[in-house]
């Protein structure tokens, strides 16, 4: 394996001192960015969802239930599919508590396409107390562009186009001969019973959020993935969706 180089403890502090300066400065811009998250504008959401979850059907204000804000995780779980995609699995079995969210008077749901049925069984195997909704029938995948089908709509993920997908090396995921589905976080906000779309985020987005994620940057080897550097860390396979 390509491990660090060995050196001194001076030489060490050095080098860590030098780094601590470039952290603070991404401290600063991450707030900065933060504060332009907040200050984005936010869209009416006027079109009736049904959903369905653990107490049967729903539309979107329910899955507030009775809080301010609510966060959404698109987890792909398809129709056809016998399980949730892995990388979404992990990403879920590593949320936690929930408390400091409703503190704050927030909620947080899952939302995927699959019959509710199946996302129950899933649930219960995973010991997951979120809720998760089915949006089968729904628009709502399709609206929030996680679940790609040119027939329904023009193709649309992390806000570019098929064309500039196609421009892009890492692109091979993209499928165009049937529907699929992809992850995503969408934000909402409630006032009385207005609902709005805050925000959605896509691709890498998420990544913050987890925290098996964000431990493993701060270590010598990472997330342990192919496409990291410095090259040759990696000892495992990546993990890929179905």
């Amino acid at each position: 394996m390509n491990l660090p180089e060995v050196v001194s403890r001076e030489d060490w502090l050095a080098a860590r001192v030098a780094l601590l300066a470039e952290e603070k400065a991404f401290t600063k811009q991450r707030d900065a960015l933060n504060t332009r998250r907040r200050e984005l504008p936010m869209v009416l959401v006027d079109k009736p969802y049904a959903f369905t979850g653990d107490g049967g059907p729903a539309g979107l204000l329910e899955l507030f239930e009775g809080r301010d804000q609510l966060v959404v995780y698109h987890i792909m779980y398809q129709p056809e599919w016998d399980a949730a995609c892995p990388n979404c699995t992990g990403f879920v079995d590593d949320i936690g508590s929930q408390r400091g969210l409703h503190d704050a008077n927030t909620t947080f749901a899952l939302v995927s396409r699959a019959p509710y049925e199946k996302l129950a069984a899933y649930k219960a195997d995973r010991g997951w107390e979120y809720p998760w909704y089915s949006s089968y029938g729904s628009d709502f995948n399709y609206d929030y562009h996680v679940t790609l089908d040119e027939s329904v709509m023009p193709f649309s993920y992390n806000y570019r186009s098929k064309a500039d997908w196609d421009l892009r090396p890492e692109a091979d995921f993209i499928q165009t001969d049937q529907p699929f589905d992809l992850h995503g976080l969408s934000c909402f906000l409630r006032v009385g019973e207005q609902v709005y779309h805050t925000y959605s985020t896509y691709g890498r987005g998420p990544d913050a959020m987890t925290f098996t994620v964000t431990a493993l940057d701060m270590t010598a080897l990472g997330r342990q993935e192919s496409w990291e550097k410095p090259a040759g860390r990696s000892v495992k396979s990546d993990d890929h969706c179905h």
